[in-house]
């Protein structure tokens, strides 16, 4: 399958590349860089919501591996990627209206479906109560509840404090198998070329910038306020997010459904071919609207 080669633009010269469009736009004054791949409008969009230190580029398997028809959205976050960080931090509760205010500058007045990755799916939990005329449907994969759930082992921890796995190949496919599990472990170079092919790197303080925005943050007090269908992903070798945190989402969400597969943390970006058409699915599925 092809795979689109990503580029910037400027807000006013937005480019095609492949079928997709790549852009930097200014909303809710936050400048984001934003891809757009158009579908048939037979659809919903997707909106996708990345993991910490990830850049929009990391999830190209997983869009590429998505049903072409539908049109998916996906930004750097503040300080990521192309995303020039902010001067001050942020929080989840500031960064969900801006994410609303991009959707409406890209003319998705309707509901969209919302999928989010690790950090990402924090973010999308809270975009589901905060603004939840806007979500459709949600997809949840390889997250958790934030700061009040079962953690990873501390030495996992410890390599998530810093984005040096972003910044350097050769450590990220050291420590692979430790932090990502499944087939990582036996082929640890797929989680450098899922993390580094031709993915952008933003400045240092944009990580910083985003592990502080979820510090101290947990849905569980409002899981029960997530209204919409979800769909919970959860990879039974996944140390950053052990499969537990997955079955108190779907128990407390009250119309989730859990999907269990067999790999790790980065299964939806190196599983892509098997977990798209599950994701495409559930979204597709009329039978719980």
């Amino acid at each position: 399958m092809h795979r689109g080669r990503m580029s910037s633009t400027s807000e006013q010269e937005p480019r095609r590349v492949g079928a997709e469009t790549v852009r930097t736009l200014t909303v809710g004054g936050r400048t984001l860089r934003v891809s757009e791949r158009r579908g048939d409008g037979s659809r919903p969009p997707l909106l996708l919501m990345n993991g910490i230190g990830a850049s929009l580029e990391v999830l190209q398997p997983f869009v590429d591996a998505l049903d072409p028809r539908r049109t998916v959205v996906r930004f750097d976050v503040p300080g990521v990627g192309g995303s020039p960080p902010p001067v001050v931090p942020y929080v989840l509760a500031t960064l969900t209206p801006v994410v609303s205010a991009l959707l409406r500058r890209l003319g998705h007045d309707e509901p969209v479906d919302v999928l989010g990755l690790s950090w990402g799916g924090g973010l999308a939990q809270h975009f589901a109560v905060q603004h939840r005329r806007r979500c459709r449907r949600l997809v949840l994969a390889a997250t958790g509840t934030g700061s009040l759930m079962v953690p990873a082992s501390p030495r996992v921890l410890s390599h998530m404090l810093t984005p040096r796995r972003h910044r350097d190949p050769e450590y990220a496919q050291r420590i692979a198998g430790t932090i990502y599990g499944g087939t990582v472990r036996t082929d640890p170079a797929r989680a450098a070329r899922a993390l580094h092919a031709e993915s952008r790197l933003g400045p240092r303080r944009g990580y910083y910038y985003q592990l502080a925005a979820s510090t101290g943050w947990s849905s569980l007090p409002f899981l029960s306020l997530i209204r919409q269908p979800t769909l919970v992903l959860s990879g039974d070798d996944d140390p950053i997010i052990p499969t537990v945190n997955a079955r108190l989402l779907a128990r407390g969400i009250p119309r989730a459904r859990l999907h269990l597969y067999d790999g790790g943390h980065l299964a939806l970006v190196t599983e892509a071919d098997e977990l798209a058409p599950v994701v495409d699915a559930f979204l597709d599925d009329p039978g719980d609207t």
